[in-house]
């Protein structure tokens, strides 16, 4: 019995305990409220406490009503017997009890008023206007504080950042440049007299530029942790608001209160949202963000003085500023982020990996070599998809399994391994995948192969995991003619294995198109010589980036058109070519594939049939348990005849609940095994 199903039947016996704890207070109450209560007259009562009948009493004095309520039992009385009697207020009464009590010494307890106490008084008196007065405080404030809100909303929403999760250049890896950069700011702001001294001047605003996921923010949080000064944060999308005029004056709002804290640095994460270029767009600009970005521009270089003020912003568009927040003076210096290089990557899963327990045989610098082209978010976001599948798996460590099945999840998504192919499908799906491998294992300056799979992802029937040997700064002709073969070798394998060619390679044609036209037309890679007839021109909020001008004739596009078909006809014969000859190569990873998935289905197939099994076994000890309550509830009844009615039925009661349990337990045994043949 493994650990799961120890917990599934302790969490199953939790429902008997609350019904044998729930039964046995009901069992309870319904013996208090089954009590007998005698209600006696004045005479009576007098006339058994005359003849020494009574056993205690206890006296509650009612002021409001002028009465003494008296409770007590008689000695002739059982044990679930009482009586209750309303007596006049009177020193007489009270006299007579008090003497009888005396000489016939029977316990007898006073009670005052509980209405004279002096905190009901005030609960009941003053409660209810204390209540009225906070409830109107309450509105008075929230109406209040609405009113403000309104009128505050030229002030700054700038955030200071505290100092709890402090971030310093430790916790910042793969950026070794880009820290040499802003490291000069840290050194102003703790020591100025050093740069005044030679007349130097500090750049006022530094631009971090790069990809999404690089880590921009978190070396802009390590510039304020290392130079130990205030750091104040803000979205570029906090200074945009529905009226015209607020923006700026939150701009105005988040100098002041920097400046009362200069030294300082002020970080504007997704700037391109507040700074894009002025009059751009149809029908004129947007007058609110202009005048925001109007009053950025004025304090960070106008006529007054921003001394000690340095400011940190950060966009993954660039090309979208407006030129008057780029030019010195302003924003001084751009600092770059690219996505990391092989050591960078290294860096960076030391840094997430700290708190995670990898297996023995894992090195991060081979985990660096397999992840070409992942940011640093790719990078955390992948040990933390390992560790979720190992803690799935009920695994203590991070095996490489989790790792590839991770890495796999970040590139194309979780597997569909319940998707069912048909054979023929199947079959094509693993010569396709296979003669992208043998292409890319043929040709000399192609990527490593890591892996093959037919195991559909996301979009993908199947895929290659491909990574070069080492990283280029530039791809050379030879270098993208290759590419595009190994793109073209899954239909060229669809052609010469089973002599037709299907859909699967839509997406391959697309990059391979892609790659010859830019071959042509933008890397002068052709015949046509070294020229670019197309380039991206005008504005980006009027279609710039999908949108290419031509300067070229029609007979030039004519051309255009001839090279890159002549590219891709190239490559189609040369992936011919290597298909042919390595049939025997191709047949055999194709056969290879499609073991993998077989073993892979057997193993999916064998988890559920686990999971059914451990189902079955845990309803059988469920009968069991209902049994055994039973026989337990049985032998009880023998063994104590004389038990109260009360806890009889509740014994009957719990028995009869545990024996129903086991047989809806047992009955799904039976239909499960019936379903099953």
């Amino acid at each position: 019995m493994n650990k799961n199903m120890k917990k599934e039947i302790k969490r199953g016996l939790v429902p008997y305990v609350f019904m044998f704890l729930i039964i046995l207070g009901v069992l309870y109450f319904v013996n208090v409220l089954n009590q007998n209560i005698h209600n006696l007259t004045y005479n009576q009562f007098m006339t058994e406490l005359s003849s020494g009948e009574v056993k205690e009493i206890t006296v509650t004095t009612r002021d409001s009503a002028q009465i003494y309520e008296v409770e007590g039992t008689l000695k002739k009385y059982k044990k679930d017997e009482s009586f209750y009697v309303r007596l006049p207020k009177s020193e007489q009464v009270m006299k007579k009890i008090v003497d009888y009590s005396e000489a016939q010494e029977f316990k007898m307890t006073a009670k005052p008023d509980p209405e004279s106490s002096a905190l009901l008084i005030v609960l009941v008196n003053v409660l209810p206007f204390v209540v009225l007065i906070g409830l109107a405080f309450f509105f008075f404030n929230r109406q209040m504080a609405g009113n403000k809100s309104s009128l505050d909303f030229g002030k700054s929403k700038a955030r200071l950042s505290d100092d709890k999760n402090k971030v310093t250049f430790k916790d910042v890896a793969g950026l070794k440049e880009e820290k040499e950069e802003v490291a000069e700011l840290i050194d102003f702001l703790k020591n100025p007299k050093k740069f005044q001294k030679l007349g130097a001047r500090i750049p006022k605003g530094v631009l971090l530029v790069g990809p999404p996921g690089t880590g921009k923010t978190l070396l802009a949080k390590s510039v304020a942790g290392e130079a130990n000064v205030p750091f104040y944060f803000i979205s570029g999308s906090d200074f945009v608001e529905l009226f015209v005029g607020v923006g700026a004056s939150r701009v105005r709002d988040m100098f002041q209160q920097a400046k009362r804290n200069a030294p300082c640095l002020i970080f504007i994460d997704e700037i391109d949202a507040v700074g894009r270029q002025r009059g751009t767009g149809l029908g004129g600009g947007h007058d609110e963000r202009e005048q925001t970005l109007n009053q950025l521009l004025t304090e960070m270089d106008g006529f007054g003085a921003n001394e000690g003020i340095i400011i940190i912003a950060a966009t993954n568009r660039p090309d979208v500023l407006d030129p008057a927040l780029l030019r010195p003076g302003r924003f001084d210096r751009q600092v770059t982020v690219n996505l990391p290089d092989v050591r960078g990557r290294e860096e960076i899963l030391a840094v997430h990996a700290k708190n995670k327990k990898l297996a023995d045989g894992i090195t991060l610098s081979n985990l660096a070599k397999r992840t070409p082209g992942f940011s640093g978010a790719d990078l955390e976001n992948l040990l933390n998809e390992a560790a979720l599948l190992a803690v799935r798996r009920n695994k203590d460590k991070i095996t490489m399994s989790e790792i590839d099945e991770a890495t796999d999840r970040v590139l194309m998504g979780p597997a569909k391994a319940s998707h069912k192919y048909s054979e023929n499908d199947r079959k094509l799906v693993a010569y396709h995948e296979a003669g992208h491998a043998v292409i890319g294992l043929k040709l000399d300056n192609a990527n490593d192969v890591q892996k093959v799979t037919i195991i559909p992802r996301g979009a993908a029937g199947g895929y290659n995991m491909m990574v070069p040997s080492e990283e280029k700064m530039c791809s050379t002709k030879t270098d993208l003619l290759e590419e595009i073969t190994g793109l073209l070798g899954g239909r060229t394998a669809e052609e010469i294995t089973f002599g037709e060619i299907t859909t699967g390679a839509h997406n391959d044609f697309e990059k391979a198109t892609k790659i010859a036209r830019a071959m042509v037309t933008e890397y002068g890679m052709s015949d046509l010589g070294p020229l670019q007839f197309e380039q991206q021109e005008g504005s980006v909020f009027l279609g710039r980036d999908y949108n290419k001008s031509q300067h070229f004739s029609n007979e030039v596009a004519n051309e255009i058109d001839m090279e890159m078909r002549k590219i891709i006809n190239d490559c189609h014969k040369k992936a011919t070519e290597i298909i042919k000859a390595n049939k025997d190569l191709l047949k055999k990873m194709a056969d290879i594939s499609q073991q993998i998935a077989d073993i892979q289905e057997n193993q999916r197939l064998d988890k559920l049939q686990q999971k059914e099994k451990d189902k079955r076994t845990r309803r059988w000890i469920w009968v069991i348990i209902s049994i055994v309550v039973v026989l337990v509830t049985l032998l009880l009844l023998q063994i104590f005849p004389n038990i109260t009615n009360y806890m009889r039925k509740g014994i009957q009661i719990i028995g009869g609940l545990g024996g129903f349990w086991g047989f809806c337990n047992l009955g799904l045994n039976i239909w499960s095994k019936f379903k099953s043949h």
